[in-house]
């Protein structure tokens, strides 16, 4: 894998080198956009954490209380040649998601994206920096999303990445990407190896498309024994009708054992339903399954890890351009006892709660 990494590495480089000589005879027709995005929440979790904090996921990440879950500033780059992104954020979802990096906290949780790209011929790009993750089926971004809480699935895959890409639009139908990466969701470096990703995106219809990713690299620290995680995500969308479609979602993850002997896997499951019911008005059903027996992404410190069955409803209404508002009902029932209620030393195997958004773009 080194190797290849490093041939990789110095094809980039050469390609940045002779991309910048053809930029500076032929200047690029390049547009600047600037915009934004404000995601305000109410979320009341019927188990009453005592310190306010929920637990499991990071949206909504507080109970009973008015908050902003995201909001962030952009400004956009588009060209025949070149193409980018910066984009400054904040909110508690921003918080909970950044807690585990190393390097200047404070200043990391600030950038969403800090990303920038070249093409290299026609069809194939290449991008490098700080840039929103390529697995699984939803977006950070809240109003992206047929549903306004991620799913399980989508809450323990990263939410973000730093490394390389390149993109490679073969056809109409097939586009791939290989990334790589300096890890599981983390800006700063936390070994001497890089780790790899993989997406392969299949669209034959407007209707149906299948998108697999990957991501295969060790997340041990160099003091440790080296454990490599192979993580696989499959994605499918079916449009039924112009105002009925379903998208389901599998994935599996496996990662060596301290011990050596063979892998720890977990592995999760998601259907969802969107019905639009008007321009308007829409509603998303959701049942989902979160199996991880050895704790390897979900820490609970309880005997069987974090096996989790979850179901939810949630209502869209476009109140204006660029505005919505969402409801949400959402529940949950674990195995174990691993949700926190009001009591500090109490927990529960349910957990409920409902949630109303609105945001804005601009």
């Amino acid at each position: 894998m080194t190797r290849f990494t490093s041939k990789l590495l110095c094809v980039i480089v050469i390609g940045t080198c002779h991309t910048t000589l053809l930029l500076a005879q032929n200047p690029d027709s390049s547009n600047v956009a600037f915009g934004g995005f404000i995601d305000t929440y109410f979320a009341y979790d019927f188990d009453k954490p005592a310190q306010r904090d929920r637990g499991y996921t990071t949206q909504p990440a507080r109970h009973n209380e008015f908050n902003i879950n995201l909001a962030f500033v952009e400004a956009r780059l588009a060209g025949e040649r070149m193409r980018g992104r910066l984009a400054l954020q904040t909110g508690t979802s921003v918080n909970f998601n950044y807690a585990a990096e190393v390097n200047n906290r404070e200043l990391a949780q600030l950038i969403q994206e800090a990303v920038a790209g070249f093409r290299v011929t026609d069809g194939l790009w290449i991008d490098a920096g700080i840039y929103l993750s390529h697995i699984g089926l939803e977006s950070w971004i809240s109003r992206d999303n047929w549903t306004y809480t991620r799913s399980l699935c989508s809450e323990y895959s990263p939410y973000y990445q730093s490394g390389v890409k390149a993109t490679w639009q073969t056809s109409q139908r097939l586009a791939v990407q290989f990334h790589v990466l300096n890890g599981w969701q983390n800006l700063a470096e936390t070994n001497n190896g890089k780790a790899l990703g993989l997406q392969a995106a299949f669209t034959p219809s407007e209707k149906f498309s299948l998108t697999y990713n990957n991501f295969f690299g060790n997340e041990q620290s160099d003091s440790l024994a080296s454990r490599t995680r192979f993580f696989n995500d499959i994605v499918l969308k079916f449009a039924l009708n112009p105002s009925a479609q379903i998208a389901g979602v599998f994935d599996l993850g496996l990662e060596e054992k301290p011990s050596g002997s063979g892998n720890s896997t977990w592995y999760t499951a998601l259907l969802l339903g969107r019905f639009e019911a008007t321009s308007s008005l829409a509603f998303t059903g959701r049942i989902e399954y979160f199996s991880d027996k050895d704790q390897v992404i979900v820490k609970t410190g309880t005997p069987g890890g974090f096996q989790t069955f979850g179901a939810s409803l949630t209502a869209d209404v476009k109140v204006a351009p660029g505005m919505l508002w969402r409801a949400e009902v959402r529940m949950f029932n674990s195995k174990n006892h691993i949700f926190p209620t009001n009591n500090a030393t109490a927990f529960s195997r349910d957990n409920a709660f409902i949630v109303s958004s609105i945001t804005l773009s601009f």
